[in-house]
């Protein structure tokens, strides 16, 4: 089976969330998702408008592991995140 490239977009409930407190729980559920401590790699802050910003986490999954949705829908019930989604799957080469 091939690898798949995945990125989840985090919205918070405000722009006075702490993305960085965010970004580790969210990394957390991906890298248990995945069962690989290496699983993310690469975040981004993202501006979207009036102070609020987005983050997006692109991880690595095997493709084997199916439907990556799952793992949106617990990051969407943490604390503090107005909703989280799979913006993009692609598959890896190579």
């Amino acid at each position: 089976m091939a690898k798949v490239v995945v990125t989840i977009r985090i919205m918070p409930d405000s722009p006075d969330t702490d993305l960085k407190k965010l970004e580790e729980k969210a990394t957390k559920l991906i890298n248990d998702f995945c069962q690989d401590d290496r699983a993310v790699g690469k975040v981004n802050i993202v501006p979207v408008a009036f102070g609020l910003k987005a983050i997006d986490i692109l991880f690595v999954a095997d493709e084997k592991k199916g439907d990556v949705d799952p793992v949106a829908e617990k990051i969407a019930q943490l604390e503090n995140v107005a909703s989280a989604e799979v913006t993009d799957v692609r598959r890896a080469i190579g």
